[in-house]
């Protein structure tokens, strides 16, 4: 259990570092905030609302989903992304989908094309064509998985942060078919292609979810 927790903040820390790295790199190679300029959307669920069962992760305990709120089985796909405004030089995107309350990675996709300025829904299934992806916090493989909180422990809402950063560059992640890359490995190479200024812009969409009843 501590080790499990230091490595939860290690990535917590990781994933703030690239985030500065990434707000800085903006506004230098664009001189403005981003706020009319590099920004995602999704017409799957708005900004700072609930995400819908779709979404959600399916884990059976006793016949029912502990991952939804009503026990309901989820459709653990991901979500339709959208995003405009990219610097033109742009070469590749990355998406990840990060739950800041539990410290927690549930999808990372690289080396998505620059030309590409959507992915639909469930785009993130296994050995998806609109990119490589990284093996989740989950590990049960390079894929999506949906959100699932404990239920009643606190803090109850969870906060599952999209993010999607444009990159001058293409990224090469370490990997082989017995230790394939994680979502560590893709923090690690942000924070690298931050550093030397490939990080051109980032934007950022947030879903939340509980299940527990009427978390105060």
């Amino acid at each position: 259990m501590n080790s499990n927790k230091r490595r939860f903040r290690q990535v917590a820390i990781i994933a703030l570092g690239i985030s500065v790295l990434a707000a800085n790199a903006f506004a230098r190679d664009d001189g403005t905030d981003g706020d009319n300029c590099f920004r995602v959307t999704s017409t799957t669920f708005a900004n700072d609302t609930i995400m819908p069962l779709e979404t959600i992760h399916t884990v059976i305990s006793n016949n029912v989903n502990v991952c939804s709120i009503d026990g309901s089985q989820g459709g653990n796909r991901s979500p339709e992304l959208s995003w405009s405004g990219a610097p033109p030089e742009t070469k590749t995107f990355v998406v990840t989908a990060f739950d800041v309350t539990a410290a927690f990675t549930h999808w990372g996709m690289y080396n998505i094309p620059g030309n590409v300025t959507t992915l639909p829904e469930n785009a993130g299934v296994p050995g998806s064509q609109y990119g490589q992806q990284v093996v989740n916090d989950f590990f049960n493989g390079a894929e999506y998985d949906g959100p699932c909180p404990p239920a009643n422990v606190a803090p109850f809402v969870h906060q599952y942060v999209f993010t999607v950063y444009a990159l001058r560059t293409r990224l090469e992640l370490p990997g082989s078919a017995n230790f394939p890359a994680n979502a560590e490995t893709l923090y690690q190479a942000l924070i690298k292609a931050g550093e030397k200024h490939h990080i051109l812009a980032s934007a950022s969409l947030t879903g939340l979810y509980t299940t527990t009843v009427s978390p105060k």
